[in-house]
């Protein structure tokens, strides 16, 4: 596997940094800049504004934050700065990717002196709180929160010398403009700032932001054939609904990978997911928005160190993360939003890798394929099921009784007043059963994934004595949509 093929021949030892930040990219192992790094760095650095596009995945993080070290080691403090402001804000869409950049800057500005400062909600109120309170020249975080600590007056923002949208485009997905408007108003002016804006897509109002509250930026695009990776492999499948699970449990067992993410459109599903593949002694974990977040940092942790194979998630993990090696992304649901496909199938072929994305087109969401393949500008390669791709997974009942995966089940008796016939082929019986006050239905458990009866009802009939009147099941209607926790 190739991964240098999405350098360029540009080195950062050409461009007049700093010897801190020199000694932070050995560190990381950085020498040559990619291609977004190569076109937005050097405008950047002469302090000119920039809204930036790229691919996922092509290093736009070490962009910015390479241009804000540099700004603050080369400027001294404005004349507006006091021990409580905050140099420099970076503001991101949710809270993994905050904690994301701030890990990035801790290991590119390990030989700097400047205090970062992370705030994000969800945990840790009082101990980010304190934190901030001891004064930072960097400050990384999610809208919701940090605009809770500068009301109270922790920090002010008359000082500020750069700022940095992240993940522009999902701001609106969220909701975040006001916010975000809120903050920029009560900075300086943009002529007296370094302002930059990065995002893998760049759509009319992200455009409009950018002009509203940066000084006449350069706007910089990777040009690319399609928004996706060049070296991913697009593969989906036609399945019913009832064959999905069983596709997929097929699926990852002819292609098995060091990391897999597995994408589904509610919290709903993901637990669900989560549950069945850890039925099918997968390592499995489950994030989505109502995870509590020491919850989510955990599972994040473990699946970035190998610790766990899989990870189910809603789209709170599709945004901007680096999670290294992620062999296979599975779009379990299809995205609603072709530009969530575009982010999902990006968290794998990063840097220059190879991944595999595979998507499966159920009856629910098979509408949403038409939009994805227009967006992308290319069709996904069509894949056949076939039975030897299937494979039925195991129920909770079979388990916990430790009958092997596919054994037949005894027929399940009514539990009231049944005369049991029996076929032809053995001797006729009849057997009698206490009534019971309650009758139970058919467990799920008992349905296969294509609808089928897991016992022959043509060898047995059940014949109730007598009917039991039940109440219609309550309907409940389900979001189909995730909001992740942010803020």
């Amino acid at each position: 596997m190739d991964e240098t093929t999405y350098l360029t021949d540009k080195t950062f030892e050409e461009f007049d940094l700093p010897t801190p930040l020199v000694q932070g990219l050995k560190d990381a192992g950085f020498s040559h800049c990619t291609r977004i790094q190569a076109q937005a760095l050097p405008r950047l650095l002469e302090g000119h504004d920039v809204a930036g596009q790229a691919q996922t995945g092509t290093g736009k993080t070490a962009a910015f934050l390479l241009a804000t070290f540099n700004r603050l080691l080369t400027l001294p403090p404005s004349t507006d700065h006091h021990p409580t402001s905050v140099r420099a804000v970076i503001l991101a869409p949710t809270r993994e990717l905050a904690i994301q950049i701030y890990r990035d800057a801790e290991t590119l500005g390990k030989h700097t002196d400047l205090r970062l400062g992370l705030v994000y909600g969800g945990t840790g109120y009082h101990k980010q709180r304190e934190d901030l309170s001891e004064g930072v020249d960097i400050l990384i975080g999610t809208p919701g929160r940090l605009i809770d600590y500068f009301k109270q007056g922790i920090f002010d923002l008359k000082g500020v010398q750069v700022v940095v949208l992240d993940e522009a485009d999902r701001m609106f997905d969220l909701g975040f403009i006001r916010d975000i408007r809120f903050v920029l108003r009560r900075m300086p002016a943009p002529t007296d700032r370094l302002n930059m804006l990065f995002s893998a897509t760049l759509s009319l109002r992200v455009n409009e932001l950018a002009y509203e509250h940066m000084n006449n930026p350069a706007e910089v695009k990777i040009e690319s054939s399609t928004p996706v990776a060049d070296r991913l492999l697009e593969d989906v499948y036609y399945p019913a609904n009832s064959e999905k699970l069983a596709l997929l449990l097929g699926l990852l067992k002819q292609t098995p990978g060091d990391r897999i993410l597995i994408f589904a459109n509610t919290r709903v599903t993901c637990d669900r997911l989560g549950q069945s593949l850890k039925r099918e002694d997968y390592s499995a974990g489950v994030l989505s928005g109502d995870v509590p977040q020491h919850k989510r940092e955990k599972l994040l942790k473990n699946f970035t160190e190998g610790r766990q194979q899989i990870l189910v998630a809603t789209d709170v993990a599709a945004r901007g993360l680096h999670i290294p090696s992620v062999s296979h992304v599975f779009n379990y649901d299809l995205p609603q939003d072709p530009e969530d496909y575009v982010h999902r199938t990006g968290r794998t072929a990063r840097a220059g890798a190879s991944g595999h994305a595979i998507s499966f087109a159920c009856e629910d969401h098979a509408f949403s394929l038409m939009d994805i393949e227009s967006f992308i500008g290319h069709p996904l390669t069509k894949r056949e099921i076939s039975d030897t791709i299937i494979c039925a997974p195991r129920n909770a009942a079979t388990q916990r009784k430790g009958q092997r995966p596919g054994a037949k089940r005894p027929p399940k008796q009514d539990k009231g007043n049944v005369s049991v016939a029996q076929t032809s082929d053995s001797p006729k019986q009849t057997a009698t059963v206490k009534p019971t006050a309650h009758k139970k239905s058919e467990s799920p458990d008992n349905i296969d994934q294509r609808g089928l009866s897991t016992h022959n009802q043509s060898a047995e009939r059940i014949v109730p004595a007598v009917a039991k009147q039940h109440s219609p099941p309550v309907r409940t209607r389900q979001r189909d949509f995730e909001i992740p926790a942010v803020g």
